[in-house]
């Protein structure tokens, strides 16, 4: 009798490690995917714009999966350039469409990036709980997400970016006063001057919201021109007379976002790595996601509306940039002001007008209002990791508004840059929102 108490208690147990639980996806599962791509992103060095189309084409992979299986949300389809509705499972019975969302998004930026074994260590982690703790699930899951991800990636791979790599390298004017020209301390060549040349997300070109020129080039101390580049000097030399502890140096540094800033020290020059401006929204984008607890498909809607926006806003902004091929404020105040004078911020390499994180943040801050409303208060601690305090804003307008002055005060761009800039992110993003009515009305249902 004991012995046949032993085997059904055995058998019983055995029974017990048989069954296998649902697979359970959360919003934290998709803010880790995110968030290792940024930290891939950082490592690897990748530049603003080419960081933008990193961010958003995964998240569309994701996004669609999503669209698929959640009534509250539809497809993108029909609103996103050249996109085509992605495969429906042949069967779909045991897929978890959110874990294949996931995996459409971890699959497909590892695609995008340098460091594939750094995403590699995150998959594999997962992957490995997931067919432990329900083997079918997991495989029919995840088979139709690498569907999705080859669907999504023929429909990438059409966007021009693979024909602008081995297009021309920007050529510097020297013979023109007005034009940019390389800035200390590594005098790095004008990084994507091609970018205008990929194929846009919902605008319908790069140069749908062209902005107005910056003020004609005059060195005539009465013309507007040269009031501005003044007015970042005189601005540049009164708040550093207040020491590194004074607010409008905290602001340039918070919002700095140079993904690579080259230090000198005596014989010595290495790199320190940041974000990018794109990655910093998207990092917001994230706060606000937890703020509210949205669920997995809000998550994923809030990601991928904003990175549309921030993408086509790249596409826009360096339009404009190699278009006027403005000389940036160091070069002028170096040589005809004060040749000792160096901005707060590192000048990055690219010309002046429009200012990238103005339109990115006008852009970004708009779609993000017209999911979370006016009067969205939040606290941004995206800089946190790289030594900086968390910085509160009663809203993102406030936030946008901030981004765009920080690069007066860090003394890389001229007021016509960061105003008409932001106005044309704002412009380009109230564009998106009108054009993509990703979340179904739930009360006219």
């Amino acid at each position: 009798m004991k012995k046949l108490l032993i085997i059904a208690s055995l058998m019983t147990f055995l029974s017990s490690c048989s069954k296998s639980e649902p697979i359970v996806i959360s919003p934290e599962d998709m803010h880790a995917s995110v968030d290792k791509v940024t930290e891939i992103m950082i490592h690897d060095i990748f530049s603003p714009p080419v960081s933008s189309r990193i961010f958003v084409y995964p998240n569309i992979a994701a996004y669609e999966i999503t669209a698929l299986y959640d009534e509250n949300y539809t497809s993108l389809q029909g609103s996103i350039t050249g996109l085509t509705s992605i495969p429906k499972p042949n069967n779909s019975d045991g897929i978890n469409y959110e874990l294949s969302a996931l995996v459409a998004h971890m699959e497909l930026s590892q695609k995008l990036i340098f460091s594939e074994e750094k995403m590699e260590v995150l998959k594999d982690s997962l992957y490995q709980v997931w067919e432990q703790q329900n083997s079918k699930e997991f495989i029919a899951s995840k088979a139709y997400g690498l569907q999705v991800v080859n669907h999504i990636s023929e429909w990438m791979d059409n966007d021009n970016y693979k024909q602008t790599r081995t297009m021309p390298k920007f050529t510097v004017d020297i013979d023109d006063p007005s034009r940019w020209q390389p800035t200390p301390p590594s005098y790095m060549g004008g990084i994507e001057p091609h970018w205008n040349k990929l194929r846009p997300f919902v605008i319908d070109s790069a140069q749908q919201f062209k902005p107005i020129p910056p003020p004609p080039f005059s060195m005539e101390k009465k013309s507007a021109f040269y009031k501005e580049l003044k007015e970042v000097y005189d601005i540049s030399n009164e708040i550093t007379g207040k020491g590194d502890e004074s607010e409008e140096i905290q602001i340039a540094r918070f919002w700095d976002c140079n993904p690579y800033v080259s230090v000198t020290r005596g014989h010595l020059m290495f790199a320190t790595k940041k974000i990018t401006p794109g990655a910093h929204w998207i990092g917001i984008a994230k706060i606000a996601s937890r703020k509210t607890n949205s669920n997995f498909s809000k998550t994923l809607y809030v990601y991928t509306k904003s990175s549309i926006a921030i993408a086509d806003a790249f596409i826009s902004c360096w339009d404009e940039k190699y278009r006027s091929n403005l000389i940036r404020p160091e070069t002028l105040i170096n040589e005809h002001i004060d040749d000792s004078w160096k901005p707060v911020l590192q000048t990055p390499p690219f010309p002046e007008y429009s200012s990238g994180h103005s339109v990115v943040s006008g852009a970004a801050s708009t779609v993000l209002t017209s999911i979370f409303g006016n009067d969205f208060a939040f606290d941004d601690n995206t800089e946190v990791s790289y030594g900086l305090p968390v910085r509160s804003f009663s809203s993102f307008d406030e936030a946008a508004d901030e981004a765009a002055i920080s690069r007066m005060y860090g003394g890389i761009h001229y007021h016509a840059a960061v105003e008409i800039g932001v106005k044309q992110g704002r412009d380009l993003g109230k564009f998106v929102v009108d054009q993509l009515n990703m979340e179904v009305n739930i009360s006219s249902k």
